[in-house]
């Protein structure tokens, strides 16, 4: 069987499908036009009308053919214009009407009417110089663009998916790429994407832009999307003489001054092992605290003594804990930093809203399940330096590091 190519798909040579315009055609006769009338409007011949309502009595050089049963339409989106709304639209256009009114009479809002007829608008007979709206033509042009999955975006353009891939695989995240993009190439649209468009990259089945491993590099670690759980209550755990987050300065709550910090653990396989997670809270500067030895108070309060004491005075204005058993011994902690520590309310992380982000962000180089005990000091500040140099959206885009240098340049 010979085969031609056009608009880069293969298609049988031979004679045309006219599966629209028998939907058409049977759609007009239903209304009551007449065989030669629906004929003439959908553009076939009358005879070939007549055969698809009656069938065709065998001849001496044809076969017997069936009457041709009306084709039921797709189910299709209020959303979208039917094949009807756009006979009334060409109809009226003929008549001069306005598009408000057209609009109105569909119950449509105007532009949806505008923007179909510059979609779908075509000149008649290639003839650039006059101008006309088809319905039926209009009809075939939106079913052929409706079709999903289409090619996207990342899967068209190798250097774009070769910079999503890259940085992904450095754990940034997807908004954090997108951003990225949006600096690096200012003039190439074709390079900017929103972090949507990673996420279907990554978790759309039959996309294939990226690679599916590339998931676990997002801090969810996650190769598909799932619904949000119910949230866990923990017990509560009462430390000893607490002084209550309510009770900070006020300066504390509009982060412009730097030097209040929000602590927490990360706590290891079968919760043998922890490293201890410090944000400051105007830079979100992460610093993270050893505990090779465990997380009794004892070793709890040695560890964050000999971590807050090489930041510089004016870092150390105070500290915001949860009621953890491990922190029984802050007074003493205070004491020796001159650093004093305040506890949020039983079941309230969102008051160390740093601080639980940032845990996010350690879980990706520390997963749960993980013995902690394993991790060197240096293999912590190595992590700490990363983070600490990867862009953050609420700092515009600067990274922590910078944004603590500019507050302490700033306060000196």
């Amino acid at each position: 069987m010979d085969f031609k190519i056009r608009e880069n798909r293969t298609v049988a040579q031979g004679r045309r499908m006219l599966s629209a315009e028998r939907a058409a055609y049977f759609r007009l006769v239903k209304q009551g036009y007449s065989n030669n009338e629906a004929c003439r409007i959908v553009g076939i011949n009358p005879k070939t009308g007549r055969r698809w309502r009656n069938g065709r009595n065998a001849s001496g050089r044809t076969a017997a053919a069936p009457p041709v049963k009306p084709v039921a339409p797709a189910s299709v989106s209020g959303r979208y214009l039917r094949e009807d709304e756009r006979i009334h639209i060409a109809d009226r256009l003929r008549e001069k009407v306005s598009i408000r009114a057209i609009a109105a009479e569909l119950n449509r809002s105007p532009s949806t009417i505008s923007r179909e007829i510059r979609r779908n608008g075509m000149p008649p007979s290639g003839d650039a110089r006059r101008w006309a709206y088809r319905p039926y033509a209009a009809q075939s042009r939106a079913e052929a663009r409706r079709p999903r999955p289409k090619p996207g975006k990342i899967g068209q353009t190798p250097e774009l998916r070769d910079f999503i891939q890259d940085h992904l695989e450095r754990r940034w995240s997807p908004e954090q790429i997108c951003q990225a993009l949006r600096a690096r190439f200012t003039d190439r649209p074709e390079m900017h994407v929103v972090h949507e468009t990673i996420y279907q990259a990554l978790y759309v089945q039959g996309r294939g832009e990226l690679r599916r491993e590339l998931a676990k590099a997002l801090r969810t670690g996650r190769a598909m999307r799932r619904p949000h759980r119910q949230s866990y209550r923990r017990q509560p755990r009462m430390a000893r003489d607490m002084v209550m987050i309510s009770e900070r300065p006020a300066e504390v709550t509009d982060r412009a001054v730097p030097g209040h910090w929000e602590g927490d653990l990360i706590i290891g396989k079968a919760h043998k092992s922890a490293i201890g997670t410090l944000v400051e809270r105007s830079s979100r500067f992460i610093t993270l605290v050893h505990l090779p030895d465990g997380r009794q108070p004892i070793q709890m309060r040695d560890a964050l003594v000999r971590t807050v004491s090489t930041l510089p005075a004016q870092l150390r204005r105070s500290l915001a804990w949860d009621q953890g058993s491990e922190t029984h011994l802050h007074k003493e902690f205070s004491t020796a930093t001159d650093m004093p520590a305040f506890f949020c309310d039983p079941g309230s992380p969102w008051q160390r809203g740093s601080n639980e982000n940032s845990n996010g962000l350690l879980r990706q180089y520390f997963p749960k399940g993980t013995d902690l005990a394993r991790y060197s000091r240096e293999e912590l500040d190595a992590v700490a330096a990363e983070l600490n140099s990867r862009p953050r959206k609420t700092l515009g885009w600067e990274t922590p590091a910078e944004h603590l240098a500019k507050l302490l340049a700033t306060a000196s």
